[in-house]
This record gives structure tokens, sequence and C-alpha cells, in this order.
């Protein structure tokens, strides 16, 4: 798999990328180790480059330094891999109830492509003041998920709006669930608390 050609023609050309991956049998771990990850990593790395050296300002703290890096980078890296995962089982578990084919291969690779623009954008996080911007980048993964409904899963026309909603709680859940998750545990394992003394003030 070339995951720069791959990560191109899914932002790009959408549609045809889309039937291209329906005749694709690739197999969920190999989806998650040879696309995932790659993506995941450089949006990881640049996490801990932006918050290890840069740093960003917000109520008047600094978060900078090699602990907040490693943070970011962890929490940037794991959450990639568990949500697509997550979110896939319970896409392909709902599946039926929207006339749509239950495959979960089919599933991780609708929703691991539709992360794509989310882990381009985490590149921006090299320079955290403007972070944001490159999480806006995630919208588009919704539009991408949509259309890719009909081709990966085979959703009928009348049953496309209800699961796709369906499948954004979804994900807004296990987001919110592994973050949380990820951010008690890490912040334990690196010393980090959002208190004063936890803030680099210089």
């Amino acid at each position: 798999m070339n995951v720069v050609a791959r990560a191109r023609n899914i932002i790009t050309t959408p549609n045809t990328e889309w039937n291209t991956i329906d005749t694709e049998a690739t197999a969920s771990s190999t989806v998650i180790s040879n696309y995932v990850f790659p993506l995941a990593a450089l949006a990881a790395i640049a996490a801990f480059i932006g918050y290890a050296f840069i740093g960003v300002e917000m109520l008047g703290f600094r978060f900078r330094g090699i602990n907040w890096g490693l943070y970011q980078a962890c929490a940037v890296l794991l959450s990639a891999i568990i949500s697509v995962y997550c979110t896939a089982l319970v896409v392909d578990m709902l599946a039926p109830s929207f006339g749509s084919e239950k495959n979960f291969n089919k599933s991780l690779q609708l929703v691991a492509y539709s992360f794509t623009p989310a882990w381009l954008g985490g590149l921006l996080a090299i320079f955290p003041p403007i972070a944001l911007i490159g999480a806006l980048f995630g919208l588009y993964g919704l539009y991408l998920m949509y259309i890719g409904l009909p081709k990966l899963k085979h959703t009928p026309a009348d049953k496309q709006i209800g699961y796709f909603v369906v499948i954004i709680i979804v994900t807004i859940v296990v987001y919110m669930i592994v973050g949380w998750l990820l951010n008690t545990i890490l912040m334990n394992i690196f010393g980090l608390s959002y208190n004063i003394g936890a803030f680099d003030l210089r």
C-alpha cells in the first residue's frame, strides 16, 4: 500500500478511490499497521516537537516541555489506533440495522481512510497555536465517510443519512471515552496535571 498515494487520492478524488478500496481485500491489521500507524505517527511527531519546544499559551499559562511533548505524541498515536478500531467495531455491529453489509474489514477501511484529513491536519500541531486549524481538517473526513458508506458498506440510499448520523454520534462518544482514559493514564505516567505546578511559566 502506497500511503502517500492513498492519502492524496482519498482527499482529492474520493469517489474514485472508494471504488478502488472496495475491490481490495486488505486485512484490518494491514490497514492499521501500513496506513493508520504511519500517518498517526507523523502527527504524533509533529505534536511532540510542537509541545516539547514551542508550546502554547492558554489562560496565561504555557504548556511546554519534553513531558508535555511526550504526552501529546502518545495521546495522538494511541487514540488514532484505538479510536479507529473501536469505531469500526460499532459501525460494523450497526450495519444490519441500516441494511448495510456486515464486514469488519470494510468497516475499518471506511473509518481509517475517512480519518485521513484529521491526521494530516494534525501535522499543524508542530506549531501549537494553529493546531486547532488542523483539527478542523477532520470535518472533511465526515464527507469522505458519507460518500464511502454506499460504496464500502453497500448502504441503501434511504438508510444512508440515518446510518451516517449514528456513526457521527458513535465517533464522538468513542473519542470522548478514549480521550478521557488516555488523558488519565498518560498524565499520571508523565507526571502532569492541570494545575499551576504543571505549567512552564517561562
